[in-house]
């Protein structure tokens, strides 16, 4: 058996298509959907990400106001302009990219955030929700994830999923998601015992570890579908947490690394920031 490919690039191309219509019926309302982006620093991965981000929204007629700060710039400097961007009655969502350089307290800057602009999906509020099954903004990566899962046509209710890693970002927030969709859900990470055996119960995979090549094909079950959240920067290039050769043998589906959950991410970003210009919350 070989796997099918959950091709991202071209999911997302489709639900962009989609959202630059929304963007237009909105336009004509006189809504202009707006996301502004605040780029603290000269990380270079940061930089790539922002530049995506900002074509992401120009592709889709968002509009896209890119605050770039220098690297010393002060807390208090951030939180102002953060705060004024909350009081901006043009600007419907906002993305402070993270990491921000060490002096600067990312939970401070996440409290200070309009839950109702937090596209991200990062701020407490957003997550409390997210766990309580309330209406929110999803955070874009996990969000990307089951939009993916959703589109094998594979019914999550009852499968059981295993995530390997534990971080906010991905792997506590698809947890939650994949329960309010009746999957039955194991989380992995460093300290778990007998970790193979663990992910070779699993009808869905989510690997999000941060090592290369991790996941190997003796530890996924017949059929299973894999989900690469991971990217490692390697001599050779990019390559995910999971060893795509060897474990798409025996997958039924799984993504490719790039061009699996990467383009989600972006496109799930643009999701939110149109509900953000519409007014609901997460709606």
């Amino acid at each position: 058996m070989s796997a099918k490919i959950l091709d991202g690039k071209k999911i997302s191309a489709e639900i962009r298509s989609s959202i630059k219509e929304e963007v237009e019926k909105l336009k004509a309302h006189g809504i202009n959907p707006t996301l502004a982006v605040v780029l603290v620093g000269e990380n270079p991965a940061s930089k790539v990400y922002v530049g995506q981000k900002e074509k992401g929204c120009e592709e889709a007629g968002i509009i896209s106001r890119k605050y770039t700060l220098p690297v010393d710039t002060t807390l208090e400097e951030l939180l102002t302009l953060v705060k004024k961007l909350n009081e901006d009655k043009e600007v419907h969502g906002i993305l402070v990219q993270f990491p921000l350089p060490a002096h600067l307290k990312e939970s401070a800057v996440l409290s200070a955030m309009n839950p109702e602009k937090d596209v991200d999906g990062f701020h407490a509020l957003n997550v409390g929700r997210l766990f309580s099954g309330l209406p929110c903004f999803e955070s874009c990566t996990p969000k990307g994830v089951i939009t993916l899962i959703e589109r094998t046509g594979i019914h999550i209710e009852g499968k059981n999923a295993v995530i390997i890693g534990r971080s906010n970002i991905v792997g506590k927030p698809v947890a939650a998601m994949l329960l309010a969709r009746n999957a039955t859900v194991t989380i992995t990470h460093s300290k778990t015992r007998n970790l193979p055996e663990v992910v070779k119960q699993a009808d869905i995979v989510i690997a999000a570890i941060g090592k290369p090549r991790f996941v190997t094909a003796d530890m996924i079950k017949e059929g299973a579908i894999v989900i690469d959240v991971g990217i490692n920067r390697l001599p050779e290039g990019l390559v995910g947490d999971v060893d795509y050769e060897m474990v798409a043998q025996k997958a039924s589906w799984i993504t490719p690394v790039p061009g699996g959950v990467g383009p989600m991410t972006i496109a799930m970003l643009l999701q939110n920031t149109l509900k953000a210009a519409t007014g609901k919350l997460g709606a």
